[in-house]
């Protein structure tokens, strides 16, 4: 069995959630770094909900910013195809 790898996310009124991590990954041409997490909530069709947010490390300590750019969203979301192909 995998182990589960599980980050603390700090929420903007301090409060702390921990999440499991799917994938964490970096595109080399951009430098920028991503990673996948879920809550292991499920919506109203049964499916579990991910979340995405580029990581900054800019201040020494990682922060989940948002996904800035469509072209961005289209290439996450190939990265996610590949995974769900593989699974």
């Amino acid at each position: 069995m995998e182990d589960k790898k599980i980050m603390q996310i700090v929420a903007a009124d301090g409060s702390i959630d921990e999440v499991e991590v799917v994938l964490a990954f970096e595109f080399k041409d951009n430098q920028k770094e991503y990673v996948i997490y879920t809550k292991n909530e499920k919506d109203e069709a049964g499916n579990v909900t991910v979340y995405v947010s580029n990581v900054d490390r800019s201040t020494g300590q990682a922060k989940l910013m948002g996904v800035e750019s469509d072209e961005e969203w289209s290439r996450i979301k190939d990265v996610l195809r590949e995974i769900a192909k593989s699974e």
